[in-house]
C-alpha cells in the first residue's frame, strides 16, 4: 500500500485534467471553432464532476460520514479545495471566451444584445417569441422550497421578480420560467453575411412582461441548478432491475442541489431566495459573468461555411488489411487484425455485425453492449440476426451512468426482436467490450472474436482513439466464449488460457507482470514499463510501480486523465514519468507493455487503473500475441509518450508543464502523426490494387441465370 504522502488527490486530479482541456481552447495556435469546442468539453465536464464526485462527497457530508480520501483529506477539506480550485477554473473558462470572442467576430459569428437589434432583426425575433415561444413557456409562481422540486438540473431557467402590490404582505414575488430544450439556445438573426445570433434566454427577457400582464416585471436574470446524480442501484433490494434502474432516473431528477450557476446581475434579494429555496450555501453559489452554461457553445462547431475556423478534417481510412467488399470471416481467418480508431475507420466492425446477421452459416452472436449510440447500425444488425432465427444473445449494461435511459431502450427493441437479453450484473457494472460470432463452416465450427478498448458506438468511433482486435484463435475463441458465458449465466469465474478478467484476475496479473521486471533489473537486466490509460488510481498497482522504479526499472506512462501516483521524486519515483495527450481525439485506448527480458508482453485492455475498474467491474485484459500486431502497439505506445506538441508532463506536486522539443529535436504531434501514416498507408494499398491483374470470374448464380436464358 501506497504511503499516504506519496498519492495525489484523485479529485484534483480529475480538475487539472480539465484545466488541460482548458489550455487547449485558450491556445491562439487552435483554430478558433476548436478552441469553442474545448471550451465547451470543459464546461461539460464540470457539469459530470458536480454531478458525480461533488455530488458524492456532499452526500457523504451530510449523512456525517467521516471519510478520509487515500492520501488522507477528509471530506471538508476536499470539498474546499475543491471549491477553491473550480471557483478558478470557472474565472478562466469566461476569460478564455472574452479572450476568443475577438477572432470569432472577426469571421462573423457574434452575439447581438437585445437592445442593439436592427428594426429587421427585431421583427424576426419578435415573430419568434410570439409564434413559436409563447405557446410552450408556462411561468409559475414560486414561494416554498417544495416548489422547486419539479426543477431538473442542468436546465437553463429564468428567475422572475415581481413588484408585490401595496398592500401585500411579503416584501417580493418570484416566479421561473423553464427554457425548452427543444428550442436551439442561439437563434440565428438571418444575416447574409456571417453569424450573427442572439441567446434564446435574452428572447424571452426581452418580452418577459407579456408572460405577466398587470404585473410589473422588476427582475429577469437565468440561472441553472446542478443535482446530485451519485445515485447508486440497492443491489440487495429483490425486484427487477430494469424497474430499479427506472427508480435510480426518477430519483436523480429530485437529487440534493450541489451547485447554483447564476450571472453576476442577480441582485442580492433574489439570490437569497434562491439559496433558501435550494438549502445550499454560499460555497455552492458560482456568479459567472457571462451566459450561463458553456458547454451550450459546442453546436457551433456544426455551424456550415466556417470550415477556416476549424481544423483540416482528419477522415477515417480504410485498413490496408481489411479490404472494401470483403467477408470479415475470411479476413479474420487468414491472420489477427489490429484497427487503430479514429485514424483507421470502424467500418469494418460494422461489417463484422452485419456480415453476421446475413450469413447463413452465422449460428449465434454474443455481444457486450455498454454505451451504443442513436441509429446504430450495429443494434440494427443484431436485430436484424434474432428476426432472422440465429441465436443473438447481448448483455445490455443498464448501469452505464448517464446512458441509462438509452440502454433500456435498447434492450427493448432488443428483446421484441427476439433476442436473449441480459441487463447486467447485481453487483457488478460490465465495462468490457467483447463480440463472439459463432459459425459452421466445412472443418466445424469456428469462433470469429472482436475485442476492443472503447464501445461499439459509431459515433465516438470517429472520435476517440480506441483500440479493436479481432482474431479467430482457438485459446482466444474459447476464452471469450467461456468468459461470456459466465458473466451470462449463474457461474462462478474459471481460469482462462490466455485473457484475464476483473474482478478477480487483472490486478493479479498486473502486479506479477511488475514483478516480473523487478526480478529481472534485480538480474541485472533491462527492465521496461510502458502503459497508456485514462486513469491511474489504484494504490497497490501504485504501490507496485514505486518499488519497480526503486529498483531501476524505467517505466513511462501516458495517462490521459486522473493520475494519483507522483512522478519524479527523488528516491521514490526518479525512473518514472508521466505524460498526458490532449488534442483533437480523445485518448481512450488502454495498451500495456512489459519489456519480459526482450520478449514483450502486449495487452489491451477495457480496464484503467483504478479501484473500480480492477475491484468491481467486469473487464478484460487481453495479450496481443501476433507479432505485427504487436509491435504496431508498441510503436503507438512510444509515439504517444514522444509527444511534444500536445503532452504536458506531470510533476510532482500534481500540477503539468507542456512538454517542450528539445534543441533541434522535431516537433512529434502523435494524432498527426497517426493519420498521417494511416493515409499513407490507405494510399500505399490502393495503389497496390493495380500492380496485379485479377480475373473478374462470373458467380454461380450468374453462370446459372445464363444457362436459364439459353
Amino acid at each position: 500500500m501506497a504511503d499516504t504522502l506519496q498519492l495525489l488527490n484523485r479529485e484534483l486530479s480529475w480538475l487539472e485534467f480539465n484545466a488541460r482541456v482548458l489550455e487547449e481552447a485558450c491556445d491562439p495556435s487552435v483554430p478558433p471553432l476548436e478552441r469553442l469546442k474545448f471550451l465547451s468539453i470543459c464546461s461539460s465536464n464540470l457539469d459530470e464532476f458536480f454531478m458525480v464526485r461533488v455530488g458524492g462527497l456532499r452526500q457523504l457530508q451530510a449523512e456525517g460520514k467521516e471519510v478520509r480520501s487515500p492520501e488522507g483529506r477528509t471530506v471538508a477539506a476536499q470539498l474546499a479545495d475543491l471549491t477553491q480550485r473550480t471557483r478558478q477554473l470557472v474565472a478562466d473558462q469566461y476569460a478564455c471566451l472574452q479572450q476568443l470572442q475577438p477572432a470569432l467576430s472577426a469571421a462573423g459569428i457574434e452575439p447581438v444584445p437585445a437592445a442593439q437589434l436592427t428594426p429587421k432583426q427585431q421583427t424576426q425575433i419578435d415573430r419568434i417569441f410570439h409564434r413559436d415561444l409563447q405557446p410552450v413557456l408556462s411561468p409559475v409562481a414560486v414561494e416554498k422550497s417544495e416548489s422547486f422540486r419539479w426543477l431538473p438540473g442542468l436546465t437553463l431557467v429564468l428567475l422572475v421578480r415581481l413588484k408585490p402590490a401595496p398592500d401585500a404582505p411579503r416584501k417580493h414575488r418570484f416566479a421561473l420560467l423553464r427554457l425548452p430544450r427543444s428550442f436551439n439556445r442561439f437563434i440565428a438573426l438571418g444575416d447574409a453575411d456571417g453569424y450573427r445570433y442572439i441567446a434564446l434566454e435574452e428572447i424571452v427577457a426581452h418580452y418577459v412582461g407579456e408572460l405577466f400582464p398587470g404585473e410589473t416585471v422588476t427582475e429577469c436574470v437565468p440561472f441553472r441548478i446542478t443535482r446530485n446524480a451519485d445515485l447508486a442501484l440497492r443491489t440487495d433490494k429483490a425486484g427487477d432491475l430494469l424497474v430499479q434502474m427506472r427508480e435510480v432516473l426518477d430519483a436523480r431528477k429530485s437529487g440534493a442541489c450541489v451547485r447554483l450557476e447564476i450571472e453576476t446581475r442577480l441582485s442580492k434579494a433574489s439570490r437569497a431566495f434562491l439559496q433558501t429555496a435550494f438549502h445550499i450555501t454560499d460555497e455552492q453559489v458560482y456568479l459567472v459573468p457571462g451566459p450561463v452554461d458553456l458547454s451550450a457553445f459546442r453546436s457551433f462547431f456544426k455551424l456550415p461555411g466556417f470550415e477556416s475556423l476549424k481544423d483540416l478534417p482528419f477522415a477515417p481510412q480504410a485498413s490496408p488489411h481489411v479490404p472494401a467488399n470483403t467477408s470479415m470471416f475470411d479476413l479474420i481467418a487468414r491472420q489477427d487484425l489490429l484497427l487503430f480508431h479514429p485514424y483507421e475507420t470502424f467500418e469494418p466492425v460494422v461489417r463484422f455485425l452485419e456480415q453476421a446477421a446475413d450469413d447463413p452459416h452465422v449460428l449465434a452472436i454474443k455481444q457486450i453492449l455498454y454505451r451504443t449510440n442513436d441509429k446504430s447500425r450495429i443494434i440494427a444488425a443484431l436485430t436484424r440476426a434474432a428476426a432472422k432465427g440465429k441465436q443473438v444473445t447481448v448483455l445490455v449494461e443498464l448501469k452505464a451512468r448517464f446512458d441509462e435511459a438509452r440502454n433500456i431502450e435498447w434492450a427493448q427493441t432488443l428483446e421484441r426482436a427476439g433476442a436473449e437479453v441480459i441487463y447486467g450484473l447485481k453487483h457488478l457494472k460490465v465495462h468490457a467490450k467483447v463480440c463472439i460470432i459463432v459459425r459452421r463452416e466445412p472443418a466445424g465450427i469456428r469462433r470469429y472474436v472482436h475485442f476492443a478498448t472503447g464501445n461499439y458506438n459509431e459515433v465516438t468511433a470517429m472520435l476517440y482513439s480506441d483500440i479493436g482486435l479481432f482474431t479467430c484463435h482457438e485459446d482466444f475463441a474459447a476464452d471469450a466464449t467461456a468468459f461470456f458465458n459466465t458473466i451470462t449465466g449463474y457461474s462462478q469465474p474459471v481460469r482462462y488460457r490466455k485473457i484475464e478478467a476483473a474482478p478477480h484476475g487483472i490486478l493479479p496479473r498486473l502486479l506479477e507482470l511488475i514483478e516480473t521486471e523487478i526480478a529481472a533489473r534485480q538480474r541485472g537486466q533491462p527492465a521496461r514499463i510502458v502503459a497508456k490509460c485514462n486513469a491511474l488510481v489504484h494504490q497497490e498497482v501504485i504501490a507496485a510501480l514505486y518499488r519497480a522504479a526503486q529498483a531501476g526499472v524505467e517505466i513511462r506512462l501516458n495517462i490521459r486523465g486522473i493520475c494519483c501516483l507522483r512522478p519524479g521524486v527523488p528516491g521514490l519515483s526518479d525512473n518514472i514519468t508521466v505524460t498526458s495527450v490532449v488534442d483533437r481525439f480523445l485518448e481512450h485506448s488502454r495498451i500495456f507493455h512489459f519489456h519480459n527480458g526482450g520478449d514483450p508482453r502486449v495487452f489491451i485492455s477495457s480496464a484503467d487503473w483504478m479501484p473500480r475498474n480492477l475491484e468491481r467491474r467486469v473487464e478484460l485484459l487481453v495479450p496481443v500475441e501476433d507479432e505485427i500486431c504487436k509491435a504496431r502497439l508498441i510503436a503507438i505506445l512510444d509515439r504517444c509518450c514522444a509527444d511534444n506538441v500536445k503532452a504536458r508532463r506531470l510533476l510532482p506536486d500534481g500540477h503539468y508543464e507542456r512538454v517542450q522539443p528539445a534543441a533541434h529535436e522535431p516537433r512529434l504531434r502523435s494524432q498527426e502523426l497517426f493519420y498521417e501514416n494511416a493515409t499513407q498507408t490507405a494510399r500505399q494499398a490502393e495503389r497496390n490494387l493495380y500492380l496485379a491483374f485479377e480475373p473478374q470470374r462470373p458467380t454461380r448464380a450468374t453462370s446459372a441465370t445464363k444457362e436459364t436464358v439459353r
